[in-house]
């Protein structure tokens, strides 16, 4: 009894040292007898712990992600989730940290007891949104935005709907899934994203629009020449957007050229008209034109303004530069030059107007350092002036259109005044090569009304009488110029051909209204060119030379067919 008394109080004694070596000694390594995944990390350090414990692995389960109908199940690994060591390490360390002085004193004498920690999961929040942004990624589904449009069968404006979007929140559910590793169903918020533009926002704009969009005249002050801009003309004049109605600059200005050129009435000069055998002098007339300025505030003012339907544009009183005691005496004039083309295998409605437009321009006088202006003096191309329909170069395509056969007599005019010498003012090219003006490839002058004109000035030193001979029964036309005969001399090459481009196949065209089966050619293939042709004037102050450039399109043959059965 004495010695089991005695070994108590030794025991206690040498506890009491032990115990405080322990609390002294123990604060960087782990209790003994602990592990962690199986690893034993009794007596390491944190780091020696970490590093024996970062090779294990656990089995990642499996993870049912749901995302509005649809659904997929994906191993927990490929979604971020991954054994944490730190996490399971720490666990060890705070159970360390909180054992009583006896449990201490029992693993110094080696009576510890062992505890097993387990590896903890843990979920990388940046890996399982990349994750899930990818399994989402073929269902998120922008938003549609409304838009205005032209409806080309109603001829209104309409709207398009707007339409929502899809998108996910991925990272919403990410957050979700690192907080609670252990879940084996992870859900994905659907969310609706609405459209910035709504059908209702666009409503209005389209109202006004559509309310725009009515037949518009235009009066020229102090006659009662008037033009009218179609609805379909006005609507061209504006964009609706989701802005509202916005104008368009370019369109309100070829609209208004396209007025004032139906309602102008420029002055005309005392000119040469043909009496049997003579020419008559015929008096000059005052004109009255467009006061550009003032009308076109005035037109766009009212164009936009739906309770309008016509406007008065201001004008001003132009006088001629040519009057009839002006006129040369046409019995000294010499002939200058003449300009020839045929036109052969031409429609009747390209006769009609090539008889009129040489028969417009005939007996035209230019006066002495003047400039010629083949529409001033031709006129508009109107009905009322005489032309019919006939077959027109248009928007890329060979199209029925007013006038065809009038660049026939252009290009005739154009030879006779380039031949004489004259210089170029303005002259445009065709937009593909035209067979009429064969086989002097190049040698042509375009015109459109309005827009292309051909201009040439009169530098020889006198006026010049311009004379049309037309022969329908031989398709043959004349430009004569007469006048103070220059002394030089006028040389004009054939055409350098640089490069020829071969014409696209031919492209062909459904017609409903056309029987099945059946088909017609709209459109005539050729081949593209760059050319040009070189004059060379000499007179007294020396040789000179210049060139005219064209360069013509790869030009599609177009074919219409009638709707299969």
């Amino acid at each position: 009894m004495k010695f089991w008394v005695g070994g108590i109080s030794a025991l206690a004694l040498l506890g009491g040292a032990l115990a405080v070596g322990a609390v002294a000694g123990s604060d960087d390594q782990l209790a003994p007898g602990f592990r962690v995944g199986g690893v034993d990390v009794g007596g390491l350090t944190r780091a020696q712990a970490l590093a024996a414990v970062s090779g294990q692995t656990l089995r990642a389960p499996q993870v049912t992600v749901v995302a509005g109908h649809h659904r997929w199940t994906v191993e927990a690994g490929a979604l971020g989730w991954h054994a944490d060591a730190e996490a399971s390490v720490a666990a060890a360390e705070r159970a360390t940290a909180e054992r009583t002085a006896l449990q201490r004193l029992r693993g110094l004498v080696g009576q510890e007891q062992p505890q097993n920690f387990p590896l903890v999961a843990a979920v990388d929040a940046a890996a399982a949104g990349r994750a899930l942004a990818t399994l989402t990624a073929g269902l998120v589904t922008p938003p549609t935005d409304a838009r205005v449009y032209f409806d080309k069968v109603a001829l209104r404006y309409a709207v398009r709907a707007d339409a929502p979007g899809q998108e996910f929140e991925v990272e919403a559910a990410a957050r979700a899934y690192a907080a609670a590793p252990a879940t084996t169903l992870l859900r994905v918020t659907v969310q609706d994203r609405m459209a910035q533009v709504r059908a209702q926002d666009l409503q209005g704009h389209v109202a006004q629009g559509n309310a725009l969009m009515r037949p518009f005249g235009a009066t020229l002050a102090g006659t009662k020449r008037k033009g009218v801009l179609t609805a379909l003309q006005v609507a061209n004049l504006y964009w609706v957007r989701p802005e509202g109605v916005v104008p368009d600059p370019a369109a309100l200005k070829r609209a208004f050229g396209l007025l004032t050129e139906t309602v102008d009435q420029p002055a005309r000069n005392a000119r040469f008209a043909a009496r049997g055998d003579k020419l008559v002098g015929m008096p000059e007339q005052a004109g009255r034109v467009t006061d550009r300025a003032a009308a076109y505030a005035a037109f766009k003012t009212a164009v936009f303004d739906a309770s309008k339907t016509s406007v008065i544009l201001a004008s001003r009183v132009t006088t001629p530069t040519l009057t009839l005691k002006q006129l040369p005496d046409a019995g000294k004039l010499q002939l200058i030059h003449t300009g020839r083309s045929t036109y052969d295998h031409s429609s009747p409605e390209r006769r009609t107007n090539v008889a009129n437009a040489a028969a417009r321009i005939d007996g035209t006088v230019v006066p002495v350092g003047g400039t010629f202006s083949f529409l001033e003096n031709l006129g508009s191309i109107t009905p009322e002036n005489g032309f019919v329909g006939g077959l027109i170069i248009s928007g890329g395509r060979t199209v029925d259109g007013l006038g065809g056969g009038v660049c026939q007599v252009s290009t005739t005019t154009f030879r006779a005044l380039y031949g004489a010498g004259l210089p170029v003012v303005e002259r445009n090219q065709h937009s593909y090569r035209v067979g009429y003006y064969e086989p002097q490839v190049g040698f042509e002058a375009a015109v459109y009304d309005p827009g292309l004109d051909l201009k040439m000035k009169n530098d020889t030193g006198g006026p010049l009488l311009i004379r049309t001979v037309n022969d329908d029964a031989h398709s043959t036309l004349e430009v004569q110029l007469w006048g103070l005969k220059p002394q030089r001399t006028v040389k004009v090459s054939p055409a350098v051909i640089l490069s020829r481009t071969a014409h696209p196949p031919a492209k062909y065209v459904v017609n409903e209204k056309m029987r099945p089966g059946t088909s017609r050619q709209v459109d005539w293939a050729q081949d593209g060119y760059k050319l040009y042709i070189t004059r060379t004037i000499k007179d007294s102050s020396g040789v000179r030379t210049d060139t005219v450039g064209t360069e013509y399109q790869p030009w599609q043959a177009v074919y219409e067919v009638g709707p299969s059965n």
